[in-house]
């Protein structure tokens, strides 16, 4: 694959802002290893190599098991993930793919009483945030494989 060109360095004022937001989502109130498990199953549904690359790497740094995100796209048939990474594995599901039906109400119900109100806005600007990051990977043709997580 061929990158298109490089939409990062290109637009690097969007990109800062939206790298404020990241720096916002690690102060926030959903914890590290959710924020990577919510970050890397939207990319599965996306199709976004780079960010896969890049989330799983972290997620892995981060101390998530192999097994774990392996089995992140079928999350639902696997009995290791708490009720809370299931809650926002659903609401991830549901805001990326908007156009299936919106974000259901019953969803909704579902999600609800496992986050606060401040935590289930984080949860949702996290998934904004990946998304937005998905569109700009994908089209632009960024090439995944370099990207190494920061020494901690």
């Amino acid at each position: 694959m061929q990158p298109r060109l490089n939409a990062f360095d290109l637009a690097s004022e969007p990109v800062k802002l939206l790298r404020g937001l990241e720096a916002y989502l690690h102060r926030s109130s959903i914890e590290h290893p959710l924020l990577e498990l919510v970050k890397l199953r939207a990319s599965q549904i996306n199709g976004c190599a780079y960010c896969l690359d890049m989330h799983t790497k972290d997620a892995r740094a981060a101390g998530e098991t192999e097994q774990r995100i392996y089995c992140l796209s079928a999350w639902r048939e696997c009995p290791f993930y708490t009720d809370r990474e299931r809650a926002a594995l659903e609401w991830t599901e549901a805001v990326t793919l908007i156009t299936n039906g919106h974000v259901p109400d019953e969803v909704f119900q579902r999600v609800r009483p496992v986050f606060t109100d401040q935590e289930l806005v984080d949860l949702n600007f996290a998934v904004v945030a990946i998304n937005a990051w998905n569109r700009l990977a994908i089209p632009f043709r960024a090439v995944p494989g370099t990207y190494q997580p920061p020494k901690k």
